[in-house]
């Protein structure tokens, strides 16, 4: 029933774990390749058939992503609840499956930083599977594996799209696998592995990055993110003139605020078709100005930036950590304020992602934000994704916008739809 629908590569992750010397899977390789459900499905149908009474492991960046990519994946897969029951305790995040002869706990742990490794001490596991394992630190995957090596038997399961080539796992485990030196099978995923990817739908997904992103989410490379940050971006294709405001428009501030650094702010339009553009801007920078502006006269900038569109602004986007100015806002009560979603790595990917595709434009006035595109670079001299900190003020409240405000935009672009 199963082996009907797969590709030859998900036959592979199904057929892996029964042979005598296999320890550890690693799957990665493009988006939409069909890993993480081959993964997920192959992983319950082994533990079923071999284990009784025993925990198993879904770890994955946080729960709430665990439960997203995988719970719900298995509840919604006919080749699981077919064969087997399935009963989720939220609160204690354990998900009971019994079928069979056989009942085992499988439980949803998420490593989403250093201090995660906690979370798995003391329990016992006769195997893990690690989703997105490039997301989570490598303390808490040691201390998840720790929790297997009293299980004789005890197998390893890790799905990830690519990263950098310095990044710990990597080097400690794809390295490691390709280089024959140990009993880890390594399977390289693409999207003409999944069975459910026409081509019509591979098309769409790789229209959705461009640049160092396209490299590991599209081709399924493991490279160093390197030089201009937004190499999408051109003057010719993303900056305008003589904007003609409609009555559907949409009016937000977004702002990256500073004390001893610059504060950007912006003044975007978004249209009823998903697009977005900065009509103007203010841009203060201390250190050239000779000195700092008070979160009052920060206020009274973002007035005049407002200016007559004030009363259409539908909120005020900023930095999560400006708290004395959020506050400031708030007492004046004229604006709603949002806190900014301040995830630096998936905002730059979904801001490529945008200009890529052209849903974002620039008033030739907003000159500040044009020449930080220019200016904007990763850091080589660091391990992992880092950029520059240096000349990314406009960039940081551009970043907040697409990602506190143009979300909608971004999930209607992912499923295809006509906005």
């Amino acid at each position: 029933m199963i082996f009907q629908k797969l590709s030859k590569k998900q036959k592979q992750v199904f057929k892996w774990c029964y042979q005598p010397d296999s320890y550890a899977l690693i799957c990665d390789g493009s988006v939409r390749s069909g890993k993480t459900a081959a993964m997920s499905c192959s992983f319950v149908h082994w533990a079923m058939k071999c284990f009784h009474k025993q925990n198993f492991a879904f770890c994955g960046n946080t729960v709430q992503a665990t439960e997203r990519n995988i719970l719900m994946t298995i509840q919604q897969m006919t080749d699981i609840t077919y064969y087997y029951k399935l009963k989720y305790i939220g609160s204690k995040h354990i998900l009971t499956i019994s079928g069979g002869g056989h009942e085992n706990y499988f439980y949803i742990f998420g490593g989403k930083d250093e201090s995660s490794y906690k979370l798995v001490q003391g329990i016992t596991l006769a195997g893990v599977l690690f989703d997105e394992v490039a997301l989570q630190p490598e303390s808490f995957v040691n201390q998840a594996i720790a929790r297997t090596l009293s299980i004789g038997n005890a197998k390893l399961w890790f799905n990830c799209n690519p990263d950098s080539p310095e990044h710990w796992f990597y080097k400690q485990w794809i390295q490691k696998a390709d280089n024959n030196k140990s009993n880890i099978l390594h399977i390289h995923f693409d999207m003409q592995d999944n069975p459910m990817m026409t081509p019509e739908k591979i098309d769409r997904t790789k229209m959705l990055y461009s640049g160092v992103f396209y490299d590991r989410y599209i081709k399924g490379l493991w490279v160093l993110a390197e030089g201009i940050v937004y190499a999408e971006f051109s003057k010719e294709k993303h900056v305008i003139e003589n904007y003609i405001p409609e009555n559907s428009d949409e009016y937000y501030i977004s702002i990256d605020y500073g004390t001893k650094n610059p504060t950007s702010m912006g003044l975007w339009c978004l249209k009823q078709n998903g697009h977005a553009i900065r009509i103007r801007e203010s841009y203060y920078d201390s250190r050239k100005k000779g000195h700092s502006r008070t979160d009052e006269e920060h206020y009274a900038e973002l007035e005049w930036l407002a200016g007559d569109l004030a009363d259409k602004i539908r909120y005020i986007v900023v930095d999560p950590s400006a708290a004395s100015f959020i506050e400031c806002i708030y007492r004046h009560r004229k604006f709603r304020v949002y806190k900014a979603d301040n995830s630096v790595l998936d905002g730059i990917r979904d801001t490529a992602t945008l200009l890529h595709l052209g849903y974002l434009q620039f008033d030739k006035s907003c000159k500040d934000i044009i020449r930080e595109f220019g200016l904007y670079r990763w850091d080589d001299k660091t391990q992992g994704d880092k950029v520059i900190k240096e000349n990314d003020h406009a960039m940081d409240d551009m970043r907040y916008f697409v990602r506190t405000v143009m979300w909608r935009t971004l999930k209607q672009i992912r499923r295809g739809e006509k906005i």
